[in-house]
């Protein structure tokens, strides 16, 4: 089966805001289309995630979780935050941002950033 990963990065609003949205949609026709999703949060996005400020991306990253899509977030930048525990308690995984991508480019994904 095909892997759709949506790598979110930038923490300009826009950015959050499509890269979650647009996630949340794929996971509402994967079934049908055939395809695996994954989100990868690497960077200043994974930074955002901490702030009780952007609700909405938040909110909308904690459904993926709920609803069973594997949503990753970078070791490194965790550790750097000081926030694995407190990003692994949410549900989100934890992983260094090469093996992920590495891990992506061997099975042939298609990974859309924002």
């Amino acid at each position: 089966m095909k892997k759709v990963v949506i790598h979110i990065f930038h923490a300009d609003e826009g950015s959050l805001g499509a890269g979650s949205h647009v996630s949340e949609r794929i996971r509402q026709v994967m079934q049908e289309r055939g395809v695996n999703l994954e989100v990868y949060i690497f960077g200043p996005a994974e930074k955002a995630l901490l702030n009780p400020e952007l609700q909405d991306y938040n909110t909308t990253v904690d459904g993926l979780i709920r609803a069973g899509v594997p949503v990753y977030t970078c070791l490194n930048t965790a550790k750097a935050l000081g926030a694995e525990e407190s990003l692994s308690q949410r549900g989100l995984r934890l992983a260094y941002a090469r093996d992920k991508f590495v891990e992506y480019a061997l099975e042939g994904a298609t990974v859309i950033s924002f």
